[in-house]
């Protein structure tokens, strides 16, 4: 049998039915619900909520008070700042009650996503490897690869390469690391 694979802080929950990674640590007052699988070597701050059937992938860091609702997808080395928002059903309504996973709209971060503290995911986007959302920023809709989103409705502002530095252009489109070419308001990675 080993033991201690993982680090669950006694204060936090996981309900049966979960499968954690070696090297992750759950912090204070977490809940991880049925069904989620935690990948390996992730970081769950104080107060962050794993819906149930959520995926997280190998390398993830979520900070405090975040919640992963069901629907969501994070892939390997996702980073999601303080407080930022996901939700999962578009018109949600109390007195009609949507549960289950029929009812939730799939959001998907691809690998190596950054989200800013505070900003919010409306369900049903999927965010492309390496984009950057600054923090307060609102997502509503599909975001591109290496992408630098800010504002309400979030747009794209910038480029960033895969550190996250911000890429500048030639006049042919060129990037000065000659590793990406802006062509007709699209990304390419040469």
């Amino acid at each position: 049998m080993i033991e201690n694979i993982y680090f669950v802080h006694d204060s936090s929950y996981v309900d049966e039915g979960v499968s954690i990674g070696k090297g992750t640590k759950i912090w204070h007052f977490s809940h991880v619900q049925t069904g989620a699988v935690i990948g390996e070597n992730c970081s769950l701050g104080q107060n962050v909520n794993v819906g149930n059937n959520v995926q997280i992938g190998n390398q993830v860091k979520i900070q405090n008070n975040v919640s992963i609702y069901e629907g969501v997808t994070l892939e390997d080395y996702v980073f999601c700042g303080p407080s930022m928002v996901f939700t999962n059903i578009k018109l949600p309504r109390s007195e009609f009650p949507q549960r289950g996973k029929a009812f939730y709209d799939k959001t998907l971060l691809k690998k190596s996503v950054s989200i800013g503290a505070n900003a919010t995911i409306v369900c049903g986007v999927t965010i492309g490897e390496y984009a950057l959302v600054g923090s307060g920023a609102v997502v509503t809709k599909d975001v591109p690869a290496h992408a630098l989103i800010v504002g309400n409705p979030g747009k794209v502002v910038a480029w960033v390469d895969k550190k996250g530095n911000k890429l500048s252009f030639d006049k042919e489109g060129y990037s000065t690391c000659k590793q990406y070419q802006l062509k007709e308001g699209n990304l390419l990675i040469l």
